[in-house]
């Protein structure tokens, strides 16, 4: 481990979707940082293996929970407690699902699917998160939304996708602004086209055509969003909150 000062030691972190892709860079970049990592996933096998390849594992703990469901996030988060002694004081809200379809081909279940996981989900997460900072009067709570350039820009096929992370931007601005008076920090960030298991179903060719509107002409990584996220729960940021990151490589349609 390097000397240097660690950006997180000792805090309590809750990363839901830390199962693959951006949750779990995230999970290994605060663990790094020096933070125990409540890994929370619908799969918890997955949650598992993150807790795994985490550096001094036995600091860590997975769970499983749909984050669309409210009872599912309460009772996490009862266990979260129970097995920390202590509420989170982190939380970054990395679980996400798509199911694209054109506009006029899209079912109405596909629809609620995604809204329900991306947008609902976050407002579980953030409420019982916040809720809980509240009652054990943290003074220095940060939550991170990670929501999407499509958000902002939208994008073709995913209209559903679309309105759930533009919904969690607005979401965003109007929860810290109301949280800020508790001493907790909200922000979103918005990544472009990463590397994840989600962007795996991108057609090559489309792949291709994306990386060509990028100024930097690649994809980025999850660990590339892990950092703004480790920057926006520490310190470092004690004077932001309420604002959307764009962690794009310069993409904006």
């Amino acid at each position: 481990m390097s000397s240097r000062n660690l950006l997180l030691t000792g805090r309590l972190a809750l990363v839901t979707g830390g199962g693959s892709g951006i949750g779990r860079a995230v999970c290994s970049v605060l663990a790094r940082e020096g933070a125990k990592i409540a890994v929370v996933d619908l799969n918890k096998s997955s949650a598992q293996e993150t807790v795994s390849s985490l550096p001094n594992s036995t600091h860590h703990e997975a769970f499983a929970a749909n984050v669309a469901c409210s009872a599912q996030v309460t009772s996490m988060l009862s266990q979260v407690e129970e097995k920390f002694k202590s509420v989170p004081t982190l939380a970054v809200n990395a679980a996400g699902i798509t199911k694209d379809n054109f506009l006029l081909k899209l079912d109405e279940q596909a629809f609620d699917d995604v809204i329900n996981v991306n947008l609902k989900g976050t407002f579980l997460i953030n409420q019982a998160i916040s809720r809980a900072m509240h009652r054990a009067k943290v003074e220095d709570g940060a939550i991170v939304n990670i929501s999407s350039i499509v958000g902002k820009n939208g994008n073709i096929g995913q209209t559903n996708y679309a309105a759930s992370k533009a919904g969690v931007i607005g979401f965003t601005k109007s929860a810290a602004k109301e949280l800020a008076r508790y001493n907790i920090r909200v922000n979103a960030i918005l990544p472009g086209f990463i590397d994840t298991p989600m962007t795996d179903k991108v057609p090559e060719n489309v792949l291709m055509m994306i990386k060509a509107m990028i100024p930097l002409k690649r994809t980025g990584t999850p660990e590339e969003i892990a950092e703004v996220c480790a920057f926006l729960l520490s310190a470092r940021s004690s004077y932001i909150t309420g604002t959307a990151i764009e962690v794009t490589g310069g993409l904006n349609f």
